[in-house]
């Protein structure tokens, strides 16, 4: 009886230890029960594949869905404000504005009709070298030639200041030449003094194109060529080509007047004088705005900036003052001065400047040479009135001691001349101008911001016809003028801009 009874207490233990893991597998089974397959009528949709998404972006694409990303707005700074060189090796910042998404766009207001005295005058934005410059702005671009022997070229500063209110673009280019101060100088203290919230239209200062002569206190670019002497340029061809194209495509052509600033060449100093050709009506305007500035006529050599741009339908103005290497102050207040006058004649600018007695215009001008060589020393000055017979200056042999006289062979004003140094035989030495007939200036025509059509050959002819018949009156000077096409274009280079 005591063996039965234990029997049944073990029996009855190992059945309460079995339980549990028969319920546990009863569990298992009931999960792996498989799940009747959905219909065709509840199947899942697929996923889209990279392939498709990336072919519904490209027809979003095409059918002009996707917005153009937007010019970016250049940055207001203060141009007179010191930066330092790390700011100067690109552009300032620029800021781009977003569009509204629909999230985060504001609610519309609605439109409330201004009054007379609310409406004020609105210039317009100015696209320059990959950036909108609103208007009330004054920002420092950058202009980097698009090739170059090293692969990379220092960028140069491009100064805008655009104003308020609409009105022409007048763009001031410096030191094509690397070795001309004058003109750095007088584009600075324009730029760094004009009044964005004041003036009407724009003003693109350049005050070194030349870079590379520049740094070398040279006249010329590293491969020695003439910049000067290449434009409007050619991307396929020398270096200084290519370089007078990138200027000329992407600063020149947004200017509506241009004022290139030069000096003399080669140890030689010019009286401040503008040159410009005489018979284009808006090149007078421009010469007309400079107040008691000498003019001179010259159509100027071929691959001149002027001439180049003069063609492309730009009325541009050389504005030629003191000697290279050098600052002279004279020559860059009665540059600044001028410039300023010329922005209060094109209705730029309110400030004028009281001016003399006018100067008068030359359209004719010789060289007198050197006839041996030998050290030069002069009796006249810059701007003095000269008659046929007078002494000009004489050159001695420092070893012989052989002196010959340059004598003037006609009447008329120094212009430009030699500093006294050791000169060749034929150096040119005093340059002389010869006062023009008024009938052979052509009457003055405005300048505005609207880019007029060139002229057809046929106008140009017509319009030139009776300028050339009149200028036949003139007598015209035996020595070689700057416009006979006999003079060497490379010995022009040392004479004119």
């Amino acid at each position: 009886m005591r063996h039965r009874a234990l029997r049944l207490s073990l029996l009855l233990a190992l059945y309460c230890l079995a339980a549990p893991s028969l319920a546990l597998d009863e569990s298992n089974q009931s999960d792996k029960t498989p799940e009747p397959e959905p219909s065709a009528q509840q199947a899942v949709p697929a996923e889209p594949s990279p392939d498709a998404s990336a072919l519904q972006e490209s027809e979003q694409r095409s059918t002009g869905d996707q917005p153009e990303k937007p010019i970016p707005k250049a940055k207001s700074v203060e141009l007179d404000k010191p930066v330092s060189e790390s700011e100067l090796v690109a552009p300032p910042a620029t800021s781009e504005e977003p569009a509204p998404t629909a999230e985060t766009a504001p609610p519309e207001k609605p439109v409330e009709t201004p009054t007379i005295e609310q409406v004020a005058p609105v210039g317009r934005p100015l696209q320059l070298l990959g950036a909108e410059v609103p208007p009330a702005t004054t920002t420092r671009l950058a202009w980097s030639p698009r090739q170059h022997f090293e692969g990379v070229y220092s960028a140069t500063p491009v100064l805008v200041v655009n104003g308020v209110e609409t009105g022409p673009t007048l763009c001031l280019f410096a030191a094509i030449h690397g070795d001309e101060l004058n003109g750095i100088e007088t584009v600075r203290r324009v730029m760094y003094n004009l009044d964005k919230e004041t003036l009407k239209g724009a003003v693109i200062g350049v005050p070194i194109v030349n870079l590379q002569g520049f740094h070398r206190s040279s006249r010329y670019l590293t491969d020695r060529r003439d910049l000067n002497r290449h434009f409007p340029g050619d991307n396929r061809g020398s270096s200084a080509s290519r370089i007078a194209r990138s200027f000329f495509d992407e600063v020149v052509v947004h200017c509506n007047a241009i004022v290139d600033l030069h000096t003399g060449s080669f140890y030689r100093t010019n009286l401040p004088q503008l040159r410009g050709d005489l018979k284009d009506p808006k090149v007078v305007k421009l010469t007309k705005g400079f107040g008691s500035t000498v003019v001179l006529h010259s159509d100027g050599a071929k691959g001149t900036l002027r001439r180049a741009a003069v063609e492309a339908g730009i009325p541009t103005v050389t504005l030629e003052a003191g000697a290279p290497m050098v600052l002279d102050e004279l020559s860059v207040s009665h540059s600044v001065k001028g410039i300023r006058t010329l922005l209060n004649q094109l209705g730029m600018m309110s400030k004028f400047s009281l001016w003399g007695d006018p100067e008068p215009v030359y359209y004719n001008s010789t060289w007198q040479r050197a006839t041996t060589g030998g050290i030069i020393f002069s009796n006249v000055k810059l701007g003095s009135t000269v008659r046929k017979g007078d002494l000009l200056g004489t050159v001695t042999n420092p070893i012989t001691n052989v002196r010959k006289e340059i004598r003037s062979q006609y009447n008329g004003r120094i212009l430009g001349m030699a500093m006294n140094q050791v000169v060749q035989p034929g150096f040119a030495a005093y340059h002389i101008g010869i006062q023009a007939p008024e009938e052979q200036i052509s009457a003055p025509q405005e300048v505005t911001a609207e880019a007029e059509p060139a002229p057809s050959d046929q106008e140009t002819s017509a319009s030139e016809k009776p300028q050339q018949d009149t200028a036949t009156d003139v007598k015209q000077p035996a020595q070689s003028t700057e416009s006979e096409p006999s003079v060497d274009p490379e010995e022009l280079s040392e004479e004119d801009e």
